[in-house]
């Protein structure tokens, strides 16, 4: 057994490997104050395909804080979204640190079996992770550690507990070795690029003890390496297969030379298959010719990227061309559709009650989400034909950042009672639609009347980097992403950043090149923000045609147990009668969703009834029923009688039911009935009701 201890602040962790989980290729218990967490690593025969088959799940356990899972089977079941997001980080901090070209089968297990609420929970788990790689022997550039990095004040503060960041403007999971950083996400309130830089800065250098840490565990642990698992690197391939492939560089150059994405693939497509020809006719392995074609593919199309030719003839810091609209889908609160070259997002924005909004919990209690961003990627997107299984990590997580990046700008609950649901459908996708969906999202929040703070709107970044130097691409395209060595996504308003996501393919990422490549997105992103301004400032002046309302309105505190009645009978019968979906919370919001007409409705019957009169105030009365002795009146949902002796000289008979009356309330009798007189000038309650 081994174990390594590493200061931390007013605490520590503690590494342990060799006591649990032994024949793992690798294991280890990470502990901080009361969390364990068990990390383990796997790595089986190679797999079929030309990638890494690394599958990563964390899981936590419901006894890690004494609870007994509250699902019927009383176990834990699915993962959770949080969950699935904290695999995915764990992911993307260790992929790019495999030694290229690996294909074997690796299952990377980590397991919260005790949690501490003070505890950096997914830092902590993606250290542990990468410990147990590290320890393993398999072939990996370690070491690599994570933490949540957050600012309050001006002040950086490094493995954060969620109890933490809600206070901060900044919030960040970083991993990253000792040459630089290899995985960036998180959010922002509009915080400018270098103060983002300064917080990169400050991540790496609180993981620095960490690394040095897992270092020594490893040396004391001296594991034995395991048999290469790497099939084919990038390093090249043999002069006859090079020799086989020359005659399809024509082809190659004519399908890098194709702006389309589809006709493009289409010529790669013919290309593979002749590759594969040749190499059947020449007796060679056509899927070894077939990953050599790969292979080629992606170096001649990235020396034409660092030589200034991009696929579709843009320059490097060109965007495509961009098209805005919105109100196509009549029946919803609102929608847009936001195009960017091939790639298209269809997004609606859905209003509902404040209890409408999720409930999401997590280890250390509940909480409700009242907005709700759900993005999905159906086959048609691309051409191919699958059918649609629910969402998968990649949409889970892609729905995740765009939600970070609108998150800060949406209003308050005081001030936007409402609970709000976006869809984005991406239609078409040919790269960036994490980012068409944030910029789609803020014109269909804005065609709802959502009054978010300022615009948002996002691009990806890429990088192709050689021996040479390297070349920053500004809305890189689907083939960018595959054959680069960068996906940099960067969200905000004109401002500042509200959400990032980094993922880089070389295992580190130097600062000088972060810079470059935030302030060349910063430029991209506020282009973008202006071609998305003429639609935005259009809104106003569109018609939504039976666009669904909505509406907010306080009434006296008082009143709320009257409006929803004894059960919530009168609530629901308001709701029966006009069909506007109604909520009343306690202390006096109303919120009104449905037609403008049935909207309408609701609220002069919920102020009729949460009418409070005042003694001596004057008000506009109806006549229910005349008597010999007076006239029987309804203010509102209040009932009253005027005695006869009101009309002085004149009848009361005169009065009819139906008519209007001016009457002032005196008060209530020992019986607690209103008194009221008729007013005996008119114009007195005009001048009141202005």
């Amino acid at each position: 057994m081994h174990i390594e201890t590493i200061p931390l602040g007013d605490a520590s962790i503690r590494l342990e490997t060799g006591r649990i989980a032994r024949q793992a290729d690798g294991a280890v218990v990470l502990r901080h104050r009361d969390t364990f967490i068990l990390a383990t690593v796997v790595v089986g025969p190679p797999g079929d395909g030309d990638f890494h088959p690394l599958t990563v799940d964390y899981r936590e356990r419901s006894s890690a804080v004494g609870r007994i899972p509250g699902n019927y089977f009383r176990r834990e079941l699915r993962p959770g979204e949080h969950e699935v997001l904290t695999s995915r980080l764990i992911d993307r901090s260790l992929r790019p640190l495999f030694a290229s070209g690996t294909r074997a089968r690796t299952q990377i297990d980590v397991t919260v079996y005790s949690a501490d609420a003070g505890s950096d929970l997914p830092g902590l788990a993606l250290t542990a992770a990468a410990a147990a790689v590290h320890v393993s022997g398999v072939p990996f550039a370690g070491p690599v550690a994570g933490t949540r990095l957050i600012r309050i004040g001006g002040r950086h503060e490094a493995f954060a507990a969620d109890e933490r960041a809600a206070a901060g403007d900044l919030d960040l999971l970083i991993a990253a070795t000792r040459d630089g950083l290899v995985m960036i996400e998180g959010d922002a309130r509009a915080v400018p690029e270098a103060g983002l830089l300064a917080a990169f800065e400050a991540g790496a250098g609180a993981l620095t003890p960490v690394l040095d840490g897992l270092d020594r565990l490893r040396a004391a642990v001296a594991p034995t390496p395991t048999p290469d698992t790497t099939e084919g690197a990038d390093g090249g391939d043999a002069p006859a297969m090079t020799a086989l492939l020359e005659p399809l560089s024509d082809a190659i150059d004519a399908a890098l030379s194709t702006a389309d994405k589809q006709a493009r693939s289409a010529r790669v497509e013919a290309a593979r298959r002749d590759a594969r020809r040749l190499a059947a006719d020449a007796g060679q392995d056509p899927e070894a010719a077939e990953a050599a074609f790969s292979r080629q593919y992606k170096r001649r199309a990235r020396a034409a990227i660092r030589a200034g030719a991009r696929m579709d003839g843009r320059g490097p810091r060109d965007i495509r061309p961009i098209d805005c609209e919105t109100h196509l889908l009549p029946a919803n609160h609102g929608s847009a559709l936001f195009t960017r070259g091939e790639t298209q997002a269809l997004v609606s924005a859905t209003l509902g009650s404040g209890r409408e909004g999720q409930d999401v919990e997590t280890l250390f209690g509940q909480s409700k989400s009242r907005f709700l961003l759900h993005y999905n990627f159906p086959g048609f997107s691309v051409g191919d034909a699958r059918a649609s299984r629910g969402p998968g990590r990649r949409e889970i997580g892609h729905g995740h950042l765009a939600r970070r990046a609108l998150a800060g700008v949406m209003p308050g609950e005081q001030t936007w009672p409402y609970s709000v649901r976006l869809v984005s459908d991406i239609t078409e996708s040919n790269g960036s639609s994490s980012m068409a969906t944030v910029c789609g999202g803020t014109l269909a929040l804005l065609a709802a009347g959502v009054p978010v703070a300022a615009p948002v709107a996002g691009i990806a970044m890429g990088l192709v980097r050689d021996a040479d130097g390297a070349t920053v691409l500004s809305d890189i395209l689907g083939d960018e992403d595959w054959l680069g060595d960068m996906d940099f996504k960067v969200a905000g308003t004109a401002d500042g950043v509200t959400a990032i996501q980094l993922d880089n393919k070389l295992g580190d990422l130097p600062l000088s090149l972060l810079a470059e490549a935030l302030e060349q997105a910063r430029v991209g992103r506020r282009h973008i923000l202006d071609a998305m301004a003429p639609a935005i400032e259009a809104l106003p002046a569109q018609s939504a045609g039976r666009t669904p309302r909505h509406a907010s309105f306080r009434i006296d505190q008082g009143r709320v147990g009257h409006v929803i009645g004894s059960g919530g009978r009168t609530l629901n019968q308001i709701q029966s009668r006009t069909g506007a979906r109604v909520e009343v919370s306690r202390d006096g919001m109303v919120l009104l969703l449905g037609g403008s007409e049935a909207i309408r409705a609701a609220r002069r019957e919920i102020e009729a009834i949460a009418l409070e009169l005042r003694a001596g105030g004057l008000y506009r009365a109806t006549v229910r029923n005349v008597r010999d002795y007076g006239v029987f009146v309804r203010i509102a949902d209040h009932d009253g009688l005027v005695h006869q002796s009101a009309w002085g000289e004149g009848d009361h008979r005169q009065a009819r039911e139906g008519d209007a009356l001016m009457v002032r309330v005196v008060g209530a009798d020992d019986k607690g009935r209103l008194v009221i007189e008729r007013a005996p000038d008119a114009s007195e309650l005009d001048a009141l009701n202005g």
